[in-house]
């Protein structure tokens, strides 16, 4: 059963700015270290990280609580499968939201160009 959906699109421009102008603090507070490793691995680092920014408000509006009391920025993570594939690895408070809301997947998916970056998100169930 499909819990929620989600979906998020970001101005790249706005993560360049964001990097431009806050840097490490930026990224700490968002990404987790794996998150900046692999975008910094990529040619355009910040499309990466805008896709992954735009998955994560994806997946609070799939949960309908945004970021903030009940899940924050951190609680998630987007991981990257060998085949290229995005999977979500929640942490924290998103643990605990999984497991009072049932949920027993997330599905994203992600796609940048150089000017937007977007992204969807699926929380499935088994509970009606």
């Amino acid at each position: 059963m499909i819990l929620g959906t989600g979906i998020d699109i970001v101005e790249t421009a706005r993560i360049a700015d964001a990097l431009e102008r806050f840097g490490e603090r930026f990224l700490k507070r968002i990404f987790h270290e794996a998150e900046v490793e692999y975008a910094r691995s990529m040619k355009k680092a910040n499309l990466h990280l805008a896709a992954r920014f735009a998955a994560k408000e994806a997946i609070s509006k799939a949960f309908g609580t945004g970021i903030g009391e009940h899940l924050g920025w951190k609680d998630m993570e987007i991981r990257r499968r060998d085949s290229g594939e995005p999977y979500v690895v929640m942490h924290g408070k998103g643990l605990d939201l999984m497991k009072a809301r049932g949920a027993t997947a997330i599905h994203v998916s992600l796609s940048h160009t150089d000017g937007y970056a977007a992204a969807s998100a699926v929380i499935e169930s088994h509970q009606p």
